[in-house]
């Protein structure tokens, strides 16, 4: 790869008169981060939006999601999803609009917030997006739909909308559209072949039973001591399975701020990740990790008990070969082949999946097709800066998304973003 990739092949007609708005909405986005769950700012900038350019909006669907309508005739319905929230990182990218912003985290302590995975670019790029196709009514025919999803990081956002009624709340989408930035040369676009993104299951292991004196442990159910051995069996897990999902411990906790060492905990809770690209292997993956959580225990004088807890699941992000197919080629028309590459799976995770196929099937929709692509953010400085004398070496050394220095180029990511969809949207909806 080389910066090369940086030059518009062909400059869609309207999307540079739109960069200064958009990248206006991007700062304020990235300056003012919002939690999972309490987006109400970012939602009410996103839906003034929308309004301003005629589409039919509705707020606070699944918490704070909004919807977007604009019907254009008869023609397909076609959505264009981007998410809300940022994450509980402390920004250390130095960009003159970094974020300072601190909030409540879940259990009431404050926490730094930032956009380090691109929600920002992408609601910036939804926003851009449906206003070029609002003001160009005549190129195309159907139904365009804006989605801002909250609760993307948490795995709750997705599920939350449509438990509130969002596809009977607007005209359900024949297709869904969604794109994520990544650390790879902005001016790019990657599709993939097959799967996209894993699908995860997150477990919570709650150990719980007699504490007890250090000096004692023999006496004790000592739950932690049994939480830390099922951290050292979890590799285990992946052992002899042919789609070998990973299982990550995440967390540890036992005992409060202020423990003293010699008193043994009467409880310990582990948080443990699982990522893979087969459901049926993560089902079975869930299963082993309460297996060994119970072994564990038992090996105890008094055997804690155990409680395992599904915290959040998320399916595989496939694209659909058919839709994907369209898009790869109104992208490759669009950028050029040289801009549009192919994307390897990643064990990252999404609840997108839950926007179509069998997750909108669960709330009485049947038919709708997602194709998801990843988006260059790697700005040329930050590209020829990172460490390494070929592509493959400076990839590794790209801060990755949910990094404190995770920072799209600006211009370039909006650029190739809003073509991305625009292209994307008119390639699925109707001929004007």
């Amino acid at each position: 790869m080389s910066t090369e990739h940086t030059r518009t092949t062909r400059e869609l007609p309207g999307v540079s008169g739109l960069l200064a708005p958009a990248a206006e909405f991007y700062l304020d986005l990235h300056r003012n981060p919002e939690l999972s769950g309490a987006e109400g700012r970012t939602a009410a900038r996103f839906a003034a939006w929308a309004a301003a350019d005629g589409y039919r909006v509705l707020h606070g669907i699944g918490g704070h999601g909004v919807a977007a309508e604009l019907r254009n005739g008869d023609g397909p319905a076609v959505l264009l999803r981007a998410e809300l929230d940022a994450l509980p990182v402390a920004e250390a990218t130095g960009a003159p609009y970094a974020s300072t912003v601190t909030a409540a985290g879940p259990d009431g302590r404050p926490v730094p917030v930032t956009h380090a995975c691109g929600h920002d670019a992408h609601l910036a790029c939804v926003a851009a997006a449906g206003r070029w196709l609002a003001a160009r009514r005549n190129l195309w025919r159907g139904t365009l739909l804006l989605l801002g999803q909250p609760a993307e990081e948490t795995l709750s956002g997705a599920r939350a909308m449509l438990e509130d009624g969002l596809y009977e709340r607007v005209t359900p989408p024949d297709e869904v559209l969604a794109q994520h930035t990544a650390p790879f040369p902005a001016g790019m676009v990657a599709h993939a072949e097959g799967p996209v993104l894993a699908g995860s299951r997150t477990l919570s292991v709650a150990f719980e039973g007699d504490g007890g004196h250090a000096a004692t442990a023999h006496l004790a159910a000592d739950p932690l001591r049994a939480a830390a051995g099922l951290v050292t069996r979890l590799p285990e897990i992946a052992a002899g399975e042919s789609d070998r999902p990973t299982v990550t411990a995440t967390a540890l906790r036992a005992g409060d701020v202020g423990h003293p060492g010699n008193v043994i905990s009467d409880r310990a809770d582990l948080l443990v990740s699982l990522r893979g690209f087969s459901g049926p292997a993560l089902d079975r993956a869930t299963a082993e990790v309460a297996r060994l959580a119970r072994a564990e225990a038992a090996t105890a004088a008094l055997p804690p008990r155990v409680t395992v807890t599904t915290v959040s699941r998320s399916g595989v992000t496939t694209s659909d070969p058919e839709v994907t197919a369209h898009v790869r080629t109104a992208h490759r028309s669009a950028f050029g082949t040289a801009r549009v590459t192919a994307w390897p799976p990643a064990l990252a995770t999404e609840d997108f999946p839950l926007l179509t196929g069998s997750g909108a099937h669960l709330h009485g929709h049947t038919g709708i097709r997602g194709c998801y692509w990843m988006l260059g953010a790697t700005g040329p400085t930050q590209w020829s800066t990172a460490p390494g004398p070929d592509p493959t070496t400076k990839l590794r050394h790209l801060p990755p998304n949910h990094s404190p220095r995770y920072l799209p180029s600006v211009r370039l990511t909006l650029q190739t973003g809003i073509t991305a969809l625009v292209t994307a949207a008119l390639a699925r909806l109707g001929r004007g």
